[in-house]
């Protein structure tokens, strides 16, 4: 079996890739879009990004942040930055799975202990390889995972004191084979629709319940339609941010240096802002913005996630399993 490739940052493909030959500086207008409401995780990484970029290029970069999905939705904007037709975009990891496979290990319930256990994974060497591969599969550059959180889940019809309470309950999923598998598991009724339906799914009852990042749930408003909240923590997910090769082969040497350094900080950024908030946003659904929590027993939610895992980790291959793997064994 081999196992999963992993390459020092000085020799890694995007440095490799990015290394060519100088130009004279030109003025690069970058446009960086993303799906959710402004408020989001999304606009503290792209704001943040847009600020570094235009610094540390000394004006020669001009970031244009799209925030809503003014570019595209999420389910398009990564064939779009392989087209080249979108400059760079933050995608949640699930919605790059059906472009790159692998991801999906990333998406695994309960794949990681704990956010310490994450981000040893993404902020090293695991995470370096797995970018690398990406870029050599899609021709897509992963700029910085940034900030780890989990999908906090929330419903209409009752409280989750036990995974008996999601029997049949319709549970909005994105299209990722992971998480519809998981909700099975759990005994839901999972719904995959995309991210642009679900409020409206949401409000008319097409759907009694989802899962998302804490900051969206208040972001999107979802308290006010949503009477249960539930910090299951099933699902951790990151939302990088991504570059097309298009834009980044417009850059001249300093710029590119610029722009990686502008991802890197605000990656960084993102984790610490996001970290801090994500207590705050609980306490105020469960308070001010008047959702109901209930103690839970999360004992039978971690062995289906696991079953999944087990599942997941015998039928997709040997890069998959390398990956789960490794993941796993950066835990200890």
């Amino acid at each position: 079996m081999p196992t999963f490739k992993t390459l020092p940052v000085a020799a890694s493909a995007l440095t490799l890739a990015l290394a060519g030959q100088s130009a004279m500086a030109a003025d690069v207008v970058i446009n960086l879009g993303y799906a959710a409401a402004e408020g989001s995780s999304y606009a503290v990484l792209a704001d943040k990004f847009e600020e570094l970029a235009e610094d540390y290029s000394g004006g020669t970069i001009d970031v244009k942040v799209r925030c809503c999905g003014q570019l595209m939705g999420e389910d398009e904007a990564f064939k779009a930055m392989q087209l080249g037709t979108v400059d760079m975009h933050v995608i949640t990891g699930n919605n790059i799975s059906p472009h790159f496979p692998l991801m999906d290990a990333f998406v695994l319930p309960y794949i990681f202990e704990d956010k310490a256990h994450a981000y040893r994974v993404l902020e090293g060497e695991v995470g370096q390889g797995f970018a690398d591969q990406l870029h050599e599969a899609t021709g897509v550059y992963l700029l910085t995972y940034g900030f780890v959180g989990d999908r906090d889940f929330y419903n209409s019809r009752n409280p989750i004191t036990s995974m008996a309470d999601m029997a049949g309950l319709k549970v909005r999923v994105p299209k990722n084979q992971v998480m519809i598998d998981t909700f099975t598991e759990f005994g839901a009724a999972p719904i995959p629709l995309p991210w642009a339906d679900t409020p409206t799914a949401l409000q008319t009852g097409t759907v009694e319940g989802a899962d998302n990042g804490t900051s969206f749930i208040k972001s999107q408003k979802f308290y006010e339609i949503m009477p249960y909240f539930t910090a299951l923590e099933h699902f951790t997910y990151f939302s990088p941010l991504f570059a097309s090769q298009r834009i980044m082969d417009k850059l001249d040497d300093d710029q590119r240096a610029a722009v990686m350094r502008a991802a890197r900080e605000a990656g960084i950024y993102q984790k610490e802002e996001m970290t801090r908030q994500v207590d705050e946003i609980r306490a105020f659904l469960v308070g001010e913005g008047g959702m109901k929590s209930a103690e839970f027993d999360r004992t039978d939610f971690i062995a289906a996630g696991q079953r999944v895992q087990d599942n997941y980790a015998a039928d997709k291959g040997e890069d998959f399993t390398s990956l789960v793997t490794a993941i796993r064994a950066a835990a200890q």
